[in-house]
């Protein structure tokens, strides 16, 4: 049998500055891509999310619309493998946040001064688009693209482990994890997918993973 994974970015938040919540408007589009996702299935839907409030309450929105479209959803929780990338400062995995005392808050006894010292973390704080410049990163201190996408990747192929009724699963995770998994697919940088769209892959029974991009949401 067969396994399908989309794999989608959550949904509209109005930044990035803590694990904010989705909006109202973005509750709404999640919502929709589950009703969607609904007529495409042939059997129940899986749902899984990374461990943010903002994947969890789009992944919540997406089983909500799926359900009320006719749909039998299975909530699984979190995935581990739908995280950020791991990235370490002082020995402590750190998320990808958007300031020195963001940073610094993760780790006892450090600074933001502590931060600014070290170079990945002071670039990363200045440059435009962060995600692209971690992207296109030759050695950031932890994963790069490659590993992220392996990860993915992994993640996908042990979904052939199930022999079920499942028509497929849905996993809500983050743009890091999107734009890697894009630059393994396709060769180059895609930018900030839209919320809700990301990548489709099917899993035959031999794990050969089959990746290939949504340009909108499904």
């Amino acid at each position: 049998m067969t396994q399908r994974l989309f794999l989608l970015r959550h949904g509209e938040v109005t930044s990035h500055r803590g694990d904010v919540p989705v909006t109202e408007e973005g509750l709404q589009t999640a919502t929709e891509v589950g009703r969607r996702l609904a007529d495409r299935a042939d059997g129940p839907i899986r749902v899984v999310s990374g461990e943010t409030r903002r994947t969890r309450e789009t992944a919540a929105a997406v089983a909500r619309g799926a359900r009320e479209a006719g749909a039998e959803v299975l909530e699984d929780g979190v995935a581990f493998a739908l995280r950020n990338p791991d990235l370490y400062l002082a020995g402590v995995r750190v998320d990808m946040v958007s300031s020195e005392a963001a940073f610094a808050a993760q780790i006892p006894g450090f600074t933001e001064a502590d931060v600014a010292k070290v170079g990945f973390f002071a670039d990363w704080l200045t440059v435009p688009d962060r995600v692209g410049w971690w992207v296109g990163h030759a050695a950031p201190p932890g994963d790069d693209a490659a590993a992220v996408a392996a990860r993915i990747r992994t993640f996908a192929a042990s979904l052939a482990d199930r022999d079920d009724a499942t028509a497929f699963t849905v996993g809500i995770t983050h743009s890091p994890v999107l734009r890697a998994c894009a630059l393994d697919v396709a060769g180059a940088d895609i930018g900030e997918p839209n919320w809700l769209a990301g990548l489709e892959a099917e899993i035959p029974p031999d794990r050969a993973v089959r990746l290939h991009l949504l340009p909108e949401a499904p």
